[in-house]
């Protein structure tokens, strides 16, 4: 049995860098275990369900020797046109969330950029949207839609000559002046955009905060009018930051689940890629099925991914 001597000199004849290796590997090895069981593990268990016929009353007899290996759920997958409908659903989504998001974040930036009386609590009213639990921003919205008691409907009866309430949450398409509109669809991009520009607004109103305010001054001197200023100076300052959150909004709305859930439950032509892989899981019971959806909008995530890591690349090389 060793004393605390010996433990002493053996830690002693370490050099420093072994020292440092090792409080660095005893440092971050719970997090490594954590992310092992929390992330990597699940992940490919998912792989590998995705390559197997398997449902939910199969898990108590599921073992290794028990698995078939097919790839008849990707083909089942693609060869669907829930899949597509679901893709293009997410794809429409995740594009107009993105725009509107970053638009209205960037938009308010600017307008609130110059100070004025009132402006930090103007700021601080436009983040309660974004700190507003998610259960509860959608249970107000349902209830202001509601086609019996909802306030938009009553406002709309009463004053703007609405026949009979419209359900927001379950019309798939109607017609306005000629045109088909997707009413459930743009209800639950409306809330996103609600829900999700607060925080477009802070990462563009750090970013002007740091832009030097001589290179403005430099510019009204050489004869640039505010429009000029605005697209040849302050704008090109906010390309990285906008390039950045155009993607991570992109990638939040793409795998989005929580918000359409609790709106409209996937009715109303808002189906997205989330939602099917819920319904693949839960209502079919098929796991292998809810899998591949999951791989493929993993392999799509990827793609975008790599898409801006190349783009980044070719901007720091000009």
């Amino acid at each position: 049995m060793s004393t605390p001597t010996t433990r002493v000199s053996r830690w002693e004849r370490l050099s420093r860098a072994q020292r440092e290796n090792l409080n660095g590997q005893l440092l971050t090895g719970p997090s490594l275990v954590l992310i092992t069981l929390v992330i990597l593990i699940p992940f490919v268990l998912s792989v590998v369900f995705s390559f197997s016929d398997i449902r939910l009353i199969d898990i108590p007899r599921l073992s290794p020797s028990s698995v078939e290996w097919t790839l008849d759920n990707y083909r089942d997958a693609m060869g669907s046109d829930a899949f597509w409908g679901a893709l293009w659903t997410t794809i429409a989504y995740s594009a107009l969330t993105t725009i509107g998001a970053v638009g209205v974040g960037l938009a308010l930036a600017f307008a609130l950029r110059r100070p004025f009386r009132g402006r930090g609590l103007v700021r601080v009213l436009l983040l309660i949207p974004y700190v507003l639990p998610v259960i509860a921003s959608a249970m107000i919205w349902r209830t202001m839609l509601n086609p019996q008691y909802g306030i938009v409907n009553a406002f709309g009866q009463e004053y703007l000559g609405w026949d009979t309430p419209i359900g927001f949450l379950s019309t798939t398409s109607m017609d306005l002046a000629g045109l088909p509109v997707p009413v459930s669809l743009l209800v639950v991009v409306c809330f996103e955009v609600w829900k999700s520009f607060p925080l477009a607004f802070l990462f563009v109103t750090a970013r002007l905060q740091s832009v030097p305010g001589a290179i403005e001054e430099a510019g009204a001197l050489d004869g640039a009018s505010g429009w000029q200023s605005l697209r040849h100076i302050v704008l090109p300052q906010l390309r990285g930051v906008v390039l950045l959150l155009v993607l991570l909004r992109f990638i939040w709305s793409f795998q989005s689940f929580n918000d359409i859930y609790l709106l409209t439950g996937g009715a109303g032509g808002t189906q997205v890629m989330a939602i099917k892989v819920y319904t693949q899981l839960i209502n079919r019971a098929d796991i292998g099925g809810a899998a591949a959806y999951g791989m493929l909008m993993s392999v799509i995530l990827c793609v975008l991914l790599a898409g801006y890591v190349l783009l980044s690349r070719r901007k720091e090389t000009m």
